[in-house]
């Protein structure tokens, strides 16, 4: 009889022990999959939530990239993606969405984008220089598409306004996106949304992305969009930094970058 109540208590004990090591090694059935893309403070001011998913385009190419007289010219293919067409759920999305639809972002070094709705550019002049250019394809409501076939990155060397010479870059990089320009009225100024572009690396341990956003810092370590929330009327100002696991800023081309854009209301609201 000792032997059996003996018995029964150390297999309680082991049991006991077997799900405490489950928990603490996070196999917890209960235990929710998903981990915070964002180091939230508690304090915030303003809150980063995880855009809404959007439809894929995985047939979407942006190829060559060409720049010639003056004028940048892209191959774009892909049967599901198509320039100037509105993004399905652009309803939806509750923020600013472009009425001329889907269209191609072009960056140039760390400067604001240059949006077109057809595949050519023929009013970005360059001086003669070296420039990192990063094209990449967007739905109506200038969400990124995040995929190698949908962008292009070159290091390109202009002269008398062709390039002369261009390879591809292999830096680790970060381009700011959005917000840019100016959001009128309570649609687009409810939620605003951040979006960048990364090339060459994959954030998680070891590369992070920092939002300060009108000086109120957001660890971000996903990448995909995100809603802003909280902005005030007026003038705002982003700043995002990469950064590698342990939070130095990495020694990289055009890093941190910041821009400035503005919220205002519809006197048409009021």
């Amino acid at each position: 009889m000792r032997i059996f109540l003996f018995l029964i208590a150390f297999s309680m004990i082991l049991t006991s022990c077997q799900n405490n090591s489950s928990t603490e090694n996070g196999t917890d059935e209960n235990q929710s999959e998903d981990s915070s893309s964002t180091t939230e403070n508690p304090n915030a001011k303003y809150t980063l939530t995880p855009f809404s998913s959007s439809p894929e385009f995985p047939d979407a190419n942006i190829g060559l990239m060409t720049y010639i007289n003056g004028k940048f010219n892209f191959d774009i293919s892909g049967g599901s993606y198509e320039l100037g067409a509105q993004t399905a759920d652009a309803e939806q999305k509750m923020c600013a969405n472009s009425a001329k639809g889907q269209h191609i972002h072009l960056i140039i070094d760390n400067g604001p984008y240059f949006a077109r709705y057809i595949s050519s550019f023929d009013d970005v002049p360059l001086e003669d220089g070296e420039y990192r250019i990063l094209a990449f394809l967007s739905r109506s409501y200038h969400e990124s598409i995040k995929t190698t076939e949908a962008h292009t990155a070159q290091f390109y060397t202009v002269k008398d306004s062709t390039a002369s010479q261009f390879q591809s870059i292999n830096d680790p990089m970060l381009f700011y996106s959005r917000p840019k320009g100016t959001y009128v009225g309570k649609a687009n100024t409810d939620k605003v949304m951040l979006d960048f572009y990364v090339i060459n690396l994959e954030l998680g341990d070891h590369y992070k992305v920092v939002a300060d956003i009108n000086g109120e810092v957001h660890t971000i370590d996903t990448w995909q969009p995100y809603y802003i929330e909280g902005l005030p009327m007026g003038k705002n100002k982003i700043k995002l930094t990469l950064v590698d696991g342990k939070g130095n800023v990495v020694d990289t081309p055009l890093n941190p970058v910041e821009r400035e854009f503005e919220l205002k209301a519809d006197e048409l609201e009021n």
